[in-house]
This record gives structure tokens, sequence and C-alpha cells, in this order.
């Protein structure tokens, strides 16, 4: 099996389930509760919803849940930047026909792009080149 093969293997998660990801990178194998408290800090999210896309996620196997305690705990299969990785690959290829550089002249011209942000890639463009 090849590594395109293997990457289409791996369910992308949808925007709910990054937000998920996203607590669980940032805090480590967590409950539930935690993450659902987590997420509320950013918008009213309910425990039963999380508990369900949480559970739907483990089915998926983008989660693992330890079970050997009485409050399970999840576990995010990939790590963050393996998964950030494909996902990037995916949309550079599905957006930019594969093409590093349609990509980065957009997030230069983009309005969110400081020149703080231009000035850190120039620098990583001339770390790159030596």
């Amino acid at each position: 099996m090849n590594n395109q093969e293997l990457r289409n293997m791996i369910p992308e998660p949808t925007k709910a389930e990054l937000e998920i990801l996203q607590v669980l990178w940032e805090f480590g194998p967590s409950t539930v509760r935690l993450v659902n408290d987590k997420l509320n800090e950013q918008r009213d999210v309910n425990y039963t919803s999380t508990l369900k896309q949480m559970q739907i996620m483990a089915e998926k196997g983008i989660l693992k849940r330890d079970e050997s305690q009485m409050k399970h705990i999840y576990i995010p299969v990939e790590a963050e930047e393996k998964t950030k990785g494909l996902l990037l690959d995916r949309f550079v290829n599905t957006l930019y026909k594969g093409s590093a550089t349609n990509l980065m002249m957009q997030l230069m011209d983009n309005d969110k792009t400081s020149k703080e942000d231009i000035e850190a890639m120039k620098e990583l463009l001339s770390k790159l080149d030596k």
C-alpha cells in the first residue's frame, strides 16, 4: 500500500471533530466532560452532543477510548502534526491542484496575513534555501 492509499484510508475529520481534536491535542487524553467544558468556552455545546460525537469518532478510528477507569478517557489516534499534514495535503491538492506556490501566493495576498507573518515566511524560505 502506497502513501496516497494510506492517506485516503484515514478518515477526514469534520469541523466539529477538529474542534474536539484541538482540545485533545492541547490538553492530552481527556474525559468527555473536560472536552465539553473547553468547547463551551467558545460556544454553547450540549454534553450529550459532545459525548455522541466522541463516540462516533472512536467508531471511525479517529479517537481511542481507554475504558480501564470509571471515567472513559479519549485519546487521538493520530498526532496533531500528522493530521494537519494530511489535511493540508488534501486541501492543496483539491483547491490548488497540488501547487504550494499558489497557496503561498494566496496567503500572502490575504487581508489576515500580517507583515510579521510575511517576514516569518521569508525567513523560513531563506532557511530552506540554504
